[in-house]
């Protein structure tokens, strides 16, 4: 088994450094186009093969996608990343352009893979990647239900003074500042719903922390993160690999689920050999639909800037 990574930024090393940790595949090949990247962190995370017991192989290349060859799932994390005060709206017209030299040049060596999109803007760059390749819509998966989800975990426990294991929680709608929709209202500790262990005005903070979550980041590294949307991807990765018919949020094509049409936006999905084996439904009361529609307009205006790269 075979897994890519494209990029060997503090995401995509941090991705193909935890699917190494996790021996998800026998051989993770990470590719960039500056020389001497990949291969300087391919040997650097080998080099802790011996002291961790790990029998995964991490290959480094430069712009070589011969090397990918037979990659049953590629992670695409190209693309400048997040500067302070840059929303992700900002990066579209580089990131188009790059992202679409990748998808075509994975698929010119690996014509069956499944990707998983990291690139910002996330729903955008999946969205591109779907109509620009022509791959079905099962194989294209944008990763960032995964990571909202998580930071949404992540401050429930803070809150509770509680592991973030110990919590449970999505987030659906776009992976944007002001498109992502916390489903507080499906959220558990140990399977009590948080509505019955914090007030009102604490889950509305929850919230907010959590749609502003990567901005936060941002703001206090300089950069965007890297340690969770890499870990993000790779456990995405992980469900593909090892068909866990996990539920994940992600954000996929959808054809009148949740009411949309044309768009690829988060909603949870089953994660299994295929990619996307099936997408969920949940029962979304008003206020949260109106929120899904909001977000869904939002996306489809960062989509309107793909004119040009999908001709």
């Amino acid at each position: 088994m075979k897994v890519t990574v494209v990029g060997a930024g503090n995401v995509g090393a941090t991705c193909a450094n935890v699917l190494l940790a996790q021996e998800v595949a026998d051989e993770i090949v990470l590719l960039d186009i500056k020389q001497g990247v990949s291969e300087g962190k391919a040997m650097d995370m080998m080099q802790t093969a011996n002291m961790l017991n790990l029998r995964s192989t991490v290959v480094g290349v430069t712009n070589d996608y011969a090397a990918t060859a037979g990659s049953s799932v590629v992670v695409i994390t190209s693309g400048i990343p997040r500067k302070p005060g840059m929303t992700r709206e900002e990066l579209i017209g580089v990131n188009a352009g790059i992202v679409k030299s990748v998808v075509s040049s994975i698929l010119e060596h690996s014509p069956e893979a499944i990707f998983v999109i990291i690139s910002n803007p996330m729903d955008t760059m999946t969205y591109l990647a779907l109509k620009a390749s022509g791959v079905p819509k099962n194989r294209i998966i944008g990763m960032g239900g995964m990571l909202d989800s998580n930071r949404f975990r992540y401050y429930i426990s803070q809150a509770l003074g509680v592991h973030p294991a110990e919590v449970d929680g999505f987030v659906i709608g776009g992976h944007g500042d002001k498109t992502m929709i916390p489903l507080h209202r499906f959220a558990t500790y140990n399977g009590r719903a948080i509505s019955e262990l914090l007030p009102a005005e604490k889950i509305d903070e929850i919230v907010k922390a959590t749609m502003v979550g990567g901005a936060t980041l941002t703001g206090l590294l300089g950069t965007s993160a890297w340690y969770a949307p890499g870990a993000a991807g790779a456990m995405v990765v992980k469900a593909i690999v090892r068909n866990e018919r996990k539920l994940v949020p992600c954000s996929v094509y959808l054809e009148g689920e949740y009411g949309q049409e044309d768009i690829c936006i988060g909603v949870p999905v089953v994660l299994g050999a295929n990619g996307v084996e099936a997408i969920v439904e949940y029962d979304l009361n008003e206020e949260e639909k109106a929120l899904f529609v909001a977000s869904a307009d939002a996306t489809r205006g960062t989509n309107a800037a793909l004119a040009d790269a999908l001709k």
